[in-house]
């Protein structure tokens, strides 16, 4: 958890999964300028990232470098989702099934040398072991999770939270694709807190309970989504992507 008081503005960005292009994009439409590669915006708002940069898009390690030096230069942060765990996890040598995505980041990471792949390997592995579970931040007024989080574990952590936070309040069933069933817990949320996620793709931006759910699907062929902070101005670009209408959830608000 970390918890940020300032009076910092931020560009919250959902889910990336590899699509570095419409990320660009994306930050140029939000006002920041490219120096040097890095984005910077002249009114020193900050870049927050909710996880998921890599698998299944074209351009995963360009992501995942590019999240790393914005970070370690102090404009931006980040929170890790699922596929982050799973690709530290891999990195760690431990046991993993490279699919769902991950395929994809495995066959870039090929494609280097052991040098370079060694510095990407290095550079990730410090951004997710320093990266907080969730982010509190504007005196714990705006909470980042990467697939949301209940009101009553903000502030806690565990493999119970933990869960939550990357997976999202799930049944322990699983959909035909291998996904696992998740329950719609924005709805019951009630606390004071905003609360802005992704994980699960929608059409467009939802807004429910004071939760905002910014994963607009753009590696399915959505569009990559950004919330500004504290306007609560929805911000997106379309994606290149071809579009998968399955991959998307709907919701009856």
């Amino acid at each position: 958890m970390k918890n940020e008081v300032s009076n910092l503005k931020y560009d919250i960005i959902g889910d990336i999964h590899g699509c570095f292009d419409e990320y660009q994009q994306l930050a140029e439409k939000l006002g920041y300028d490219w120096n040097n590669g890095l984005p910077r915006h002249k009114d020193a708002r900050k870049l927050v990232f909710l996880g998921d940069l890599t698998d299944r898009g074209p351009a995963s390690i360009q992501v995942m470098e590019h999240v790393y030096h914005l970070v370690q230069n102090n404009l931006a942060l980040y929170t890790p989702g699922n596929h982050c765990d799973k690709l530290y996890r891999y990195f760690l040598g431990r046991k993993v099934q490279i699919r769902h995505g991950l395929e994809t980041t495995v066959a870039e990471l090929e494609e280097l040398d052991s040098n370079k792949r060694s510095a990407v390997k290095e550079h990730f592995c410090f951004l997710y072991e320093n990266a907080p579970l969730y982010l509190e931040l504007d005196e714990g007024k705006l909470v980042i999770a990467h697939a949301g989080i209940r009101a009553d574990f903000i502030g806690q952590s565990g493999n119970k939270v933990k869960t939550f936070v990357l997976y999202g309040d799930i049944t322990g069933e699983t959909n035909p694709d291998g996904t696992p069933v998740r329950r719609d817990w924005a709805k019951k949320h009630e606390g004071p807190q905003t609360i802005v996620y992704g994980h699960t793709p929608v059409e467009s931006v939802r807004h429910v309970q004071n939760t905002w759910n910014i994963d607009t699907g753009c590696v399915f062929g959505g569009k990559l989504s950004a919330l500004r902070y504290p306007e609560m101005d929805a911000v997106s670009v379309p994606s290149s992507m071809p579009f998968l209408s399955e991959k998307f959830r709907s919701f009856e608000d």
